[in-house]
């Protein structure tokens, strides 16, 4: 039994300040491209490597939060709700790949720094800054709406970070001649990457592996429905996520055999279905319920709990 046909519409916030996100990358990028052919700065370059997969990352963004508003199909009976995490997924692989460049190429250059002009680093870094606030007071509003928006999110904070090392890697070379500072300031961009990409990557996986969602303590729900009047046992628990915001759960629950002889059962399945959907702080909306006479645990398969 289930709790009905729920529809899911999916994130349909957000398409508007992704759009004019990738906007403000897409200038960025021209601009720090520019500025790295002029000034030889890694750490320029480096940044507008970034703002390339930030600019990738918000166009898969920006077609996942579309998509993913398609209706269910007799096929895809969540329609394309996943498509959030899946983008998500793809940004933070992205940011891992190029964090690891960052690092390697920062290394080498630390040893064998060119020459750096340090005045138009100082331009084209200032510039990049002031575009990246742009986008992140675009986007850090709907930030926890979603995976896609948080990737998004996390991207142009990373990208207002490397824009800073930019900065000061240009007033330390213009003060002290020190031109290794290039290559640090280029370290720092990737030390920056490196962890919010393995923590993305980390929480889209754990969907993509239907893990327990964050916040859902199965046991809790557990001894909360075996309270309920005529419960006898529960097995076969398990709560995953389909998408930001909708959390799935199915159990198989065995209730008093007088349940199915006094008509008791379709009051059971409400009480259970409003167990999972009021009593936790992530409401679970979308449940199925199996009940059970005692004696069908003889027919369950044994690896079931």
């Amino acid at each position: 039994m289930t709790s009905g046909d729920h529809g899911h519409d999916g994130p349909r916030t957000g398409r508007r300040r992704l759009a004019i996100a990738l906007s403000i990358t897409a200038v960025i990028l021209v601009a720090e491209v520019v500025g790295a052919a002029i000034t030889g700065s890694l750490a320029l370059l480096v940044d507008a490597a970034h703002m390339l997969t930030d600019a990738a990352g918000l166009t898969i963004a920006l077609i996942a939060v579309t998509v993913s508003t398609r209706p269910a199909s007799t096929r895809r009976t969540w329609g394309l709700a996943r498509a959030e995490v899946l983008g998500a997924t793809a940004q933070a692989a992205i940011l891992l790949a190029v964090g690891v460049f960052v690092l390697i190429e920062a290394v080498q250059r630390l040893f064998d720094p060119p020459t750096i002009a340090s005045g138009p680093l100082l331009v084209f870094g200032v510039i990049g800054l002031v575009g990246n606030v742009a986008s992140i007071a675009v986007l850090a509003s709907g930030r926890a709406a979603t995976l896609n928006l948080r990737a998004a999110f996390l991207e142009v904070v990373n990208d207002a970070l490397g824009s800073i090392a930019v900065i000061a890697a240009a007033i330390v070379i213009a003060l002290t001649g020190w031109q290794s500072a290039d290559a640090v300031a280029a370290i720092l961009i990737g030390a920056l990457i490196l962890p919010r990409a393995v923590l993305l990557l980390r929480d889209t996986g754990n969907v993509l592996l239907e893990s327990t969602p964050k916040g859902v303590d199965l046991d809790s729900i557990r001894l909360h429905i075996m309270e309920l009047p005529h419960v006898q046992a529960v097995h076969d628990l398990h709560v995953t996520q389909i998408a930001t915001g909708l959390p799935v759960l199915t159990a198989h629950v065995v209730v008093d055999d007088s349940c199915f002889f006094d008509g008791h059962a379709p009051k059971m399945l409400d009480e259970l279905q409003q167990c999972v959907a009021q009593h936790f702080a992530m409401p679970i909306d979308h449940s199925t319920f199996q009940l059970e006479l005692a004696e069908h645990a003889e027919h369950e398969h044994p690896a079931h709990d």
